[in-house]
């Protein structure tokens, strides 16, 4: 190292730029792919359309009978004959719970050019919340681990959550600890078990919960491209099937693989959620927008 070099390594704008390259590459890689993608929308403002104790300005509207005199604003009112009255926006933090199942069934990609599908899942959930959050939002994990909290620090607890895998081929989704009101993501290929999925809406319909299914599958779980001699197994290696056949099992799985979707959408419709589906070969953002913009808007 030259001696400049050496001394611009001991100065304090030197020392600060390499903690801030040693935290940053300390950072979850989900991490850094979600805040790209986050960037990616165009963030709106999640405050409430309706006049209120805020800090935003909303609409002026002439005085009306009951309002108090302290309520003119003398400047507004000054370029006529009619007083007007400054009303201001009522922002109302909402919290949203977020579940992402991550069941060995969701490390599953049908080729290396493509996510698993826990990767594509875990993208879209981390890249809302952050929007959410940058929104004034209250944000968390469903089940009470990861309560729902406001601020940049949250956007750290949630990616180191959802890092973490779990055992089990299907997990199923967690139900505890949703805020009656609140707002919900479920995050799934909804293949497992359908009894826990039906108590766990049934549960946050109860408490005035509304939210969002998004299913998550791999193009080849939708188009059952297989032919001859193959063995299916699932990736944790617990379930397994062999046929000398397979082209033979394609309609009656895909009439399975029809018969499931419909019985989500019935689902979602009963407990007054949405239902929404994802393919990993598609783009991330697509989803993310009508995700986004379905909970902006107030449609979730």
């Amino acid at each position: 190292m030259s001696q400049t070099a050496a001394s611009l390594a001991g100065t304090p704008s030197a020392a600060l730029r390499q903690n801030a390259e040693r935290e940053a590459s300390a950072l979850p890689p989900l991490l850094v792919r979600a805040q790209q993608l986050a960037g990616s929308v165009l963030s709106g403002d999640h405050g409430r359309r309706r006049a209120g104790m805020g800090d935003d300005f909303w609409q002026y509207r002439p005085l009306q009978q009951g309002d108090s005199r302290q309520m003119v604003d003398h400047r507004r009112s000054a370029r006529g004959d009619v007083q007007f009255v400054r009303e201001r926006e009522l922002q109302i933090a909402q919290t949203v719970h977020l579940w992402i199942d991550q069941g060995a069934s969701m490390r599953f990609a049908s080729t290396p050019a493509l996510p698993q599908k826990i990767d594509r899942a875990r993208l879209i959930g981390l890249a809302l919340s952050i929007l959410m959050l940058r929104g004034g939002e209250r944000v968390g994990l469903t089940g009470g681990s990861l309560p729902p909290k406001r601020g940049n620090l949250q956007v750290l607890r949630l990616a180191e959550a959802l890092s973490r895998d779990q055992d089990q081929d299907y997990a199923p989704p967690e139900d505890r600890a949703m805020a009656p009101h609140a707002r919900a993501l479920f995050i799934s290929d909804f293949l497992g078990p359908f009894a826990p999925l039906e108590q766990a809406l049934s549960k946050a319909a109860d408490r005035g919960v509304r939210g969002v299914l998004l299913q998550v599958l791999d193009p080849s779980e939708e188009q059952f491209p297989f032919g001859g001699r193959t063995r299916f197994e699932s990736v944790t290696g617990a379930l397994a099937h062999e046929t000398l056949k397979a082209a033979g099992l394609r309609d009656r799985y895909l009439d399975r693989l029809a018969e499931r979707r419909d019985a989500l959408i019935r689902l979602c419709r009963l407990a007054g959620w949405h239902f929404g589906q994802h393919h990993s070969s598609d783009s991330a953002l697509k989803s993310l927008m009508w995700l986004y913009h379905g909970m902006d808007r107030g449609r979730v």
